[in-house]
Order: structure tokens, then sequence, then C-alpha cells
């Protein structure tokens, strides 16, 4: 079976608190970017194996959340061994979730091939185990996400006919761990899904990334790619996630003159 897993976009990232548990409360809106995706392949198999093609993850096999989600399918379902072909076009340590969405993809694709029938609840119960933003992708669609980020009510935006910007520099990366770990929780005066209600013209002031701040200080060129997508026309930009991508939303489709090493794509919402 062969699935087009895509990346999300954060529009606004506030995190409130730190919890007893060692994560964060968050209150964030993922919108999935539908035309940037890896091609995911699952097939029943003898073995356990992953393959991987384009954008090669450096870690090891068994640590690879396309692994630990047929893993986890086994241990729960019951079922046979699959191998998983990952064909990596989502760049990574970007904060688009292409890990996350690479493994509710498999999830996805389990249930089908040995033909489960899992509710959508279950599903999501599933991929919130591998990670905080992995249940998003099960609905793939524009999502206020809270708690740790597996909480999810529907949000409806005003981004149909806008052109969506992604950029990243192929040199830079940020770990989950050193997001975090800079981070200053505060909870703000008003929730995020009331201030995006505001004309998106006004997002710029008033919609924020947690996580910008210090990331911004200890890598200058995020900044600057953010600024460049203002310069640019962007009538909002921000950082997605904990970064290194940072993307601009358009009323009309951009010109962007970046150098080779900015992986850029252009979408239309």
């Amino acid at each position: 079976m062969i699935l087009r897993a895509n990346c999300k976009i954060n529009i606004g990232l506030d995190v409130l608190r730190r919890r007893a548990d060692g994560f964060h409360d968050l209150s964030t809106v993922m919108a999935p970017v539908r035309g940037l995706y890896d091609i995911i392949e699952v097939t029943p198999s003898d073995n356990m194996s992953l393959e991987q093609r384009g954008f090669i993850v450096d870690c090891p096999v068994e640590k690879n959340l396309c692994i630990k989600a047929a893993r986890l399918m086994q241990q729960r379902y019951s079922i046979g061994n699959v191998t998983i072909t990952l064909d990596k076009r989502v760049p990574f340590g970007a904060g688009l979730g292409g890990g996350s969405s690479d493994a509710t993809a498999v999830i996805l694709a389990i249930n089908e091939i040995f033909a489960l029938n899992l509710s959508e609840e279950e599903l999501i119960a599933r991929a919130a185990e591998i990670g905080s933003d992995t249940a998003f992708f099960v609905r793939n669609t524009p999502q206020l996400c809270t708690g740790r980020g597996e909480i999810m009510t529907p949000i409806s935006l005003p981004l149909e006919g806008l052109w969506l910007a992604v950029v990243k520099s192929v040199g830079e990366g940020v770990s989950t761990a050193e997001a975090y770990g800079g981070v200053s929780p505060a909870e703000p005066d008003t929730p995020l899904e009331q201030r995006l209600q505001l004309p998106i013209n006004e997002w710029q002031t008033v919609v924020k990334n947690d996580f910008e701040p210090h990331i911004f200080r200890a890598c200058p060129i995020i900044k600057q790619l953010k600024n460049r997508l203002l310069d640019a026309g962007a009538i909002f930009a921000s950082m997605s996630g904990s970064g290194s991508a940072v993307f601009g939303l358009f009323t009309e489709r951009p010109t962007l003159n970046f150098d080779p090493f900015i992986f850029t794509h252009i979408e239309q919402l």
C-alpha cells in the first residue's frame, strides 16, 4: 500500500507551562501542507524492515518512527511483519512533522492491510503513543491542538486561495530537546484561537511562536529567512513548530530568489 505522508505547519504556538510528566502544555494550530510529502509504501513481509530513499534520516533503524509505529501496531494487534519503503522528501529537523506524518501513514496503512477496522479514536490513540504531533495526521485537517499537542479540536481558518511558501536552510536543524531547553513558558492574555479570529493581516503582531526568540538567537539565519518572506510580501510569516523551517502566507504567488542551499516549497492552499 502506498500513501503520501504530507507535512504540517504551526500557525501560532504558545508554550503554556511545564507539566509534572516533563512535557509541556501547548496551544497551537496545525494545518496540513498537502503538496509537500514523503511517500510511504507498506507491504506484508517475512521480516520487519525499512528501506530509505531521498533524504536519509541519520538514526538507527529501530529508532525510526516508521519502525516504531509498525512495532507498536504489531504488539497491540498481533499482526505480521511489514517492509516499509520511505521516500523522504520533507526536510527533517524542520518543525514540519515529517517523521510524525510518516509514522501515522504506517499506522493507517497497517490498519488497511490487515483489515483491523480501527475507529478514528483508536487510530488517534495509537498515533499519540508515538509522539505529540503524530495524532494530528490521522485527521489531517486544521486543528487546534492542546495538551502535549494530541488533544485536537477542529478549527476553521480563512486560508483558502492563499499561497504558502515553506523555506529551510539546508545546513540548519533544530532538535526538540534544544527547542524546549530554551523556551520560557507563559500563558497569554488572549487564547490563540481568539487571536486567530482577527483578519490575517493582523496576525503578525499577535500570533507568536514561543520558540522563536531563543532559536533565532542561536540560529540567526532562521530569523533572516522569516524576514525575507515578510520583505517578499508575506501577510504572515512564522517559524513552524520548534524549527528550523519558516513559512509565509501570501495573497499572490510569491517570487522568491533564494540560493540553492535554501529548500523552498510553494503551493496554493
